[in-house]
């Protein structure tokens, strides 16, 4: 008999038993990932994001997890909902709080739910969004949101019941290539043009690879300013990521992190620009970046080049290089399709909710097309 409860505190599960769940190397969904943003203070306190994740029970025995948040805003979530919310604040509805199965302040495809080998995953499911519909039925909670879960669980949840949102996102995949000039030479002329233009207009600062076994305190006292530098400059606060929770990823996941960073040719210590990553087994993802003066073309060289470099040397197969951007397409990145699933509690805006999801789908499937036909490639001979 499976039974469902919620848990506010990570530290109620020891490391060792997180590891039977969530075995997949996903870096977002390690243990000491989630624990660096709650003590860091990133979540729960005053930040709108309250740990409470949904944990599954055989007996005494922890047999799945769910990563969750309840959230009394909509910030940080990357597949948004203001337009929903703000239907339910014209017709006086309460939307918040909200439940999401989500990792937060990181849009990226990856496990959301967490099982023991031996479990399954059907009847873990049902028992899960029968527990989360009871909460939407005693209006504990407004709306449940799955946000970036990967493609089966999507359709599972779909088979529960609820109501699927799409969004595009751009991946960089490795093809066998030799090396960077192996990979523009598979791009047409003009962008490969393009993107030597950016590259040597980078060539007057001092670009250097660390790991996280490398990187010092000073260096992660200047990566932070650079965040925040740049969060400020953009939108007016310091960025979700506080320094506590950096400091707290510095100790615990040195040999999941790679930063690129260009340091000033005239003070070879001070870090101007940097992109902050982390690795699994076959993906690079782009996390944090930050800068200290606004430089478009070093940009792309941190977040871009020096990452889809980095894979080629080390033959990983993909770089996630992060949420939205259009300029993604135009240096390879190849647009792929990504997942929501949602459940609300009824309202009168049941329906026009449902009917917008379905548009919303439509419209994507057709701009994945043209984002796919846009892509740089050279045609293959055949």
């Amino acid at each position: 008999m499976l039974r469902v409860n919620w848990l506010t505190d990570l530290s109620q599960i020891s490391e060792n038993c997180w590891l039977t769940l969530f075995q997949s190397g996903f870096p977002f969904t390690d243990h000491a990932f989630l624990n660096a943003l709650a003590n860091g203070k990133s979540v729960d306190s005053n930040s709108g994001w309250q740990s409470q994740h949904l944990a599954v029970w055989q007996g005494e025995q922890l047999v799945a997890l769910v990563p969750g948040y309840l959230k009394t805003h909509s910030y940080g979530e990357y597949l948004f909902d203001w337009q929903i919310a703000q239907a339910y604040q014209q017709l006086q509805l309460p939307y918040y709080p909200k439940w999401i199965a989500a990792l937060p302040f990181t849009p990226v495809t990856g496990p959301r739910l967490g099982m023991r080998q031996d479990t399954d995953q059907h009847a873990v499911l049902s028992v899960v969004c029968q527990f989360l519909k009871s909460e939407l039925n005693q209006g504990k909670l407004h709306s449940v949101q799955w946000l970036y879960p990967e493609a089966e669980l999507a359709t599972s949840l779909a088979e529960q019941g609820l109501w699927l949102r799409y969004d595009v996102q751009f991946l960089w995949q490795n093809q066998c290539y030799t090396d960077f000039n192996d990979f523009l030479a598979r791009l047409n002329s003009r962008k490969r043009k393009q993107i030597a233009k950016e590259r040597a207009a980078c060539t007057g600062l001092s670009l250097q690879t660390l790991t996280g076994e490398q990187l010092t305190d000073s260096h992660w006292q200047q990566l932070i300013r650079c965040y925040q530098a740049t969060y400020l400059k953009r939108s007016g606060h310091h960025g979700y990521i506080t320094p506590q929770s950096f400091q707290l990823l510095a100790k615990t996941m040195a040999t999941k992190v790679v930063v690129f960073a260009a340091f000033d040719s005239q003070q070879p210590q001070q870090i101007v620009a940097a992109a902050l990553c982390f690795l699994s087994k076959d993906t690079l993802y782009g996390r944090y970046w930050g800068a200290l003066e606004h430089n478009e073309y070093l940009h792309f060289e941190l977040c871009y080049y020096q990452g889809i470099e980095y894979c080629i040397k080390r033959g990983l197969s993909f770089f996630d290089a992060g949420a939205q951007g259009e300029h993604k397409l135009k240096r390879g990145f190849a647009p792929v399709l990504r997942y929501g699933a949602y459940s609300f509690a009824d309202t009168p805006l049941s329906a026009a909710i449902q009917g917008y999801f379905k548009q919303e789908q439509r419209h994507l499937q057709h701009y994945l097309q043209a984002a796919e036909a846009a892509l740089p490639y050279k045609a293959l001979v055949k």
